[in-house]
């Protein structure tokens, strides 16, 4: 079922990657970039990757872009990386290199297929999805790098930057026509009645809110940990859903993968979201709006990942990666009211701004 009705383009949604060999990529990859070796496919929502394994023992990860994505908004990944090195070179950020020609992005065509061809720094080590449980250490140390990136990218701009963006929160309204991918109808409400609560108590405020360029998917499958000491961040990936958006949708995006599974629903998002207030304050209705932007992330992509999913039968498993964690969360906050979510937030921000 096409968005009907939406002014955001869904088509890099709705449309499958391009189909590129394995053959085909290498020989791209060694004419603008001079390079070879072994190539493993990895998921991917909109563009192709590989992860690149050189006779060095090295690895690097090669991009094609989707064949309807926009040049510009590519151009913006790749300029927002640039920024975030030479603003905070010690933050562990994917980097973005040039191909033999200088170039941050490369054009290639493939049986008729016309993509941009990136090839960008890899980081041995394993995602945080695959660690089974986060200490309270390392959460607080994801809240803090987040704040890092968020303070390096402050003022930054870009011609693309103000793109629509179906995993932006702040549209989060347009996604009503998606419910009927929903299955299950006790699920389904929940989903409605938190984008209801978006609707009332949100969208009337955004205006007000700042606004800065964001990563906007800080989620476990984009954090690459040390594979010995969990507890380290090695990298920090994937700027494919970065725009300019109120800054607390960065928090609470973020915050929404932390959400406990078993226990208290809401203690492990709080060291997120303290442990970036503390060194990238939020203001009094920022904090105020968390307990809503919390489930409206929880239920755009519970929409977003039922609909691709009938749409892309055979990336099922990659598009409802986060959904059975998603699912027991905004169920789990539904549960709460919203005084003792708000009440949590301000009390753990206090007191970390306090230590």
């Amino acid at each position: 079922m096409p968005l009907e009705n939406l002014s955001i383009d869904d088509s890099l949604l709705e449309i499958a990657p391009a189909h590129v060999s394995d053959a085909q990529a290498c020989e791209i990859l060694e004419r603008h970039y001079g390079l070879s070796g072994r190539l493993e496919k990895l998921g991917g929502e909109r563009d192709l990757n590989f992860r690149v394994m050189l006779d060095d023992g090295t690895s690097r990860l090669f991009k094609l872009s989707h064949p309807l994505e926009n040049p510009d908004v590519v151009d913006f990944h790749n300029q927002a990386m640039r920024r975030i090195e030479l603003r905070d070179p010690d933050l562990p950020v994917q980097r973005v290199q040039r191909s033999l020609t200088g170039e941050y992005a490369t054009a290639a065509e493939v049986d008729g297929q016309r993509m941009l061809a990136r090839l960008l720094s890899f980081v041995d080590g394993i995602p945080l999805h695959k660690v089974e449980s986060t200490t309270t250490a390392f959460r607080k140390v994801i809240g803090q790098s987040l704040a890092r990136l968020d303070l390096a990218l402050e003022g930054f701009n870009h011609p693309a930057a103000g793109h629509a963006l179906l995993w932006d929160m702040q549209h989060a309204e347009h996604l009503r026509p998606l419910l009927v991918h929903i299955e299950d109808r006790e699920g389904r409400s929940i989903v409605e009645r938190s984008l209801d609560q978006f609707e009332t108590l949100v969208l009337p405020r955004l205006s007000r809110l700042r606004k800065q360029v964001i990563h906007n998917d800080m989620n476990p499958h984009n954090i690459i940990v040390d594979a010995e000491n969990p507890d380290i961040l090695r990298n920090i990936l994937d700027f494919g859903d970065m725009v300019y958006a109120p800054l607390v949708n960065e928090v609470a995006v973020a915050a929404s993968y932390h959400l406990g599974q078993r226990g208290d629903v809401l203690d492990p998002a709080l060291d997120v979201i303290a442990s970036y207030h503390q060194l990238n304050p939020l203001t009094d209705e920022e904090l105020t709006l968390l307990p809503e932007l919390l489930s409206t992330r929880l239920a755009l992509a519970l929409c977003i990942n039922s609909w691709r999913a009938q749409l892309h039968p055979d990336n099922r498993a990659y598009i409802h990666r986060n959904s059975q964690r998603a699912w027991a969360n905004i169920k789990a906050m539904s549960a709460l009211s919203r005084s003792e979510i708000e009440d949590r937030i301000s009390l753990a921000c206090v007191r970390t701004i306090k230590a």
